[in-house]
């Protein structure tokens, strides 16, 4: 029986939210159901999306600067207050923007990634709701829910007095549109049915095999792209996924020529016509992204900023990684990557960062991480994006109500 699925993305930035969701949107039509997207950003997703026969919509976005919002927030429930939850009313208008996205669609499940506002709508409208994605937004049941900024002081009571307000909130919105109000604020983000696309070792609150959760593994599009181009030589083959907003992007490629390895470097502002950050014949600009696949068939390391997509295709492949993350949801997986023994996180060493010398750990034949990474595809070797896709796709069938 084909069903109508809204797929909706509310916050966050990046392609990422998109990528995840396009296989999704793909699987359910491909299956006979019907299909429409709201999304935060048509504008930058719509190559990404451009063959999905799917309307797309504009999703419900606060759009506004939240006034006694801290302004380096530590939790979720303090991001959702500088994106409108520090009032009701601001948090009524996006859940009514979603309603009628809801009722112009006729949508019979919602599906999202990141969209709190949305699975509040789908809670006062009775329609069932998935939420599938990182362990970042779907976090663990625990009063106050734990701060990602956890390096930091935290002064006492903060984090319960902005659960509270947000909690409170939540719930004066449900209880005006007749909806059963929440027991607590955790629950808002699985939804009726929890997706938790993540596994133990690359979890941003560090929950453990023993938190009880249902595992699925993370979500993604596979990156498609041109092969890489080796340059000639002996060295090590290093596959590096860089943006020129990091400080630290020509010292890390610094480093690596230092060392003698043979670079692959997709770097979108020089793939976009800036000039070269280092000019060495050891470096290879791509042009475009790369094929991720093929490049870590043959990477003996791989350096990104810690974005799940990267990283996890590097470590299904058994190669380490060098991560630079940029903001604290990248930090948090670095972290819990070195934790786990699979790579290195520059953001837990001072600065300036000897990179020199990190690298040289992760190449050396016996570096832990290399066993680290090879033991961590041989636990993984039987996952795969396809069978993923397939085991999630099965789940949301079952979520429409007959």
């Amino acid at each position: 029986m084909a069903h109508h699925y809204l797929i909706g993305w509310e916050l966050g930035g990046g392609l990422g939210h998109a990528g995840r969701v396009k296989p999704l949107a793909a699987g359910l039509h491909a299956r006979g159901h019907h299909v429409t997207l709201a999304l935060r950003d048509l504008v930058q997703t719509r190559r990404l999306l451009a063959d999905l026969p799917c309307p797309r919509l504009q999703a419900p976005v606060w759009l506004h600067r939240a006034v006694g919002v801290p302004e380096q927030q530590v939790s979720l429930p303090e991001i959702l207050m500088g994106c409108g939850y520090i009032d009701a009313d601001a948090v009524d208008a996006l859940v009514q923007g979603w309603l009628a996205l809801i009722a112009l669609s006729g949508a019979q499940a919602l599906v999202v990634d990141y969209a709190p506002s949305a699975l509040i709508a789908a809670r006062i409208a009775g329609l069932p709701a998935a939420s599938v994605g990182m362990g970042f937004w779907m976090p663990p049941h625990q009063q106050p829910m734990p701060a990602y900024r956890d390096w930091e002081p935290i002064a006492p009571g903060r984090l319960a007095r902005a659960e509270q307000l947000v909690f409170d909130n939540v719930n004066r919105v449900l209880t005006r549109h007749g909806a059963a109000p929440l027991a607590q604020l955790s629950h808002l983000f699985g939804g009726d049915m929890p997706l938790l696309c993540s596994w133990p070792e690359i979890d941003h609150y560090d929950r453990g095999n023993t938190s009880g959760d249902d595992w699925l593994g993370p979500n993604y599009l596979p990156q498609s792209g041109r092969p890489p181009q080796w340059p000639a030589g002996q060295g090590p083959h290093v596959f590096a996924y860089l943006k020129s907003t990091h400080p630290d992007h020509v010292a890390v490629l610094q480093a690596l020529v230092s060392l003698g390895c043979q670079v692959e470097c997709y770097l979108p502002e020089v793939a976009g016509g800036k000039p070269p950050p280092v000019v060495s014949p050891q470096v290879h600009y791509a042009d475009g992204p790369v094929d991720l696949g093929q490049a870590c068939a043959r990477a003996d390391l791989l350096v990104c900023h810690a974005g799940q997509a990267t990283m996890v295709q590097a470590l299904l492949a058994g190669v380490p990684v060098l991560l630079l993350p940029m903001q604290a949801e990248q930090f948090l997986m670095a972290r819990q990557v070195e934790r786990a023994g699979l790579g290195l996180s520059a953001a837990l060493r001072r600065r300036p960062t000897d990179f020199k010398a990190l690298i040289q750990g992760l190449l050396a034949a016996d570096a832990p991480q290399r066993h680290g990474a090879r033991a961590f595809a041989e636990r993984r070797r039987g996952f795969t994006h396809d069978t993923q896709v397939q085991d999630l796709l099965a789940r949301l069938e079952r979520l429409p109500r007959a």
